[in-house]
């Protein structure tokens, strides 16, 4: 792996440009991350399109590529591409590098990692699932394959549920209702022939399709809306019970906590709009 050597760091500083003897995408994640900080503050001040805000985006690129590793290994399992993982994760970054604000006074990886990672498990979500499943069970199958093939190679027998809740610190009914998940992984065909109780002794799985549940989806963003909601202040939290569980009126919210409607309207939209911000990053 490259290391800056001394006084790198600050020619970049000054030229907005990494030598020609060090690739970006060797950096270590120390001199990325302290790169990163100097080439954002230069291409705030670059036009779009240009030659220079081209090469300061692209280098950006480059130096953060091992964010993009990082996530991806954690999806490695059988019949993944990791190559795939990987470009979809670069999609991630590009959009974080985009999207980067340095006024945010937060830490780029900070930023961007939450990107990545929703874009990868969009991909995942959108191609690999015959059909839809919660993304929590999605990501406990994923856990569930790598502790089964280590179990089974470790006792040479495939391991029994208590011992993958052990290994994987879910409780035992999370480990069965993952396995059920893990049915939705791969489809057959509606025509495949099955045991059933027709005259021939045989039916087709067409004959046994129940209905669709809408109420799956919602209840997966709820376990997704959970999280972001614990982190607001109690004023809010407060303001979104009073309007979307008792559904009361701006007015009567106003009246509640002794500010004015217009008031109550501002921190509303602010919130709702935080809120659907945290879950687009992590959908």
């Amino acid at each position: 792996m490259t290391v800056i050597a001394a006084g790198t760091s600050t020619a970049a500083d000054r030229e907005g440009r990494i030598p020609g003897d060090v690739e970006p995408q060797r950096l270590s994640p120390q001199d990325a991350r302290e790169l990163s900080r100097t080439f954002f503050d230069r291409l705030a001040t670059l036009e779009e399109g240009t030659h220079d805000h081209q090469y300061v985006r692209n280098t950006l690129i480059e130096m953060n590529m091992s964010l993009v590793r990082f996530a991806a290994r954690r999806f490695r399992g059988p019949g993944s591409d990791m190559d795939d993982i990987v470009q979809v994760g670069m999609i991630g970054l590009i959009k974080a590098i985009d999207r980067f604000d340095l006024s945010r006074e937060v830490e780029f990886t900070t930023f961007a990692m939450p990107c990545i990672l929703g874009e990868i498990k969009r991909f995942f979500r959108d191609t690999s699932w015959a059909v839809h499943v919660p993304r929590r069970l999605q990501e406990a199958r994923q856990e569930l394959v790598r502790a089964t093939d280590e179990l089974t190679s470790r006792l040479g027998r495939d391991p029994k549920v208590s011992e993958l809740a052990d290994l994987t610190g879910m409780t035992e009914d999370e480990v069965r209702k993952a396995q059920v998940a893990a049915a939705g992984y791969s489809s057959a065909s509606l025509d495949a022939a099955v045991r059933g109780d027709s005259p021939d002794g045989e039916a087709v799985l067409a004959d046994f399709i129940g209905v669709e549940e809408h109420a799956l989806e919602l209840i997966e963003d709820f376990h997704s809306l959970a999280p972001l909601v614990a982190e607001l202040d109690e004023r809010d939290r407060t303001i979104l019970h009073l309007r979307f569980v008792e559904e009361r009126t701006q007015a009567q919210i106003a009246e509640v906590l002794g500010v004015s409607q217009m008031h109550v309207s501002r921190l509303l939209a602010r919130t709702v709009r935080r809120l659907r911000e945290g879950l687009l990053a992590t959908s």
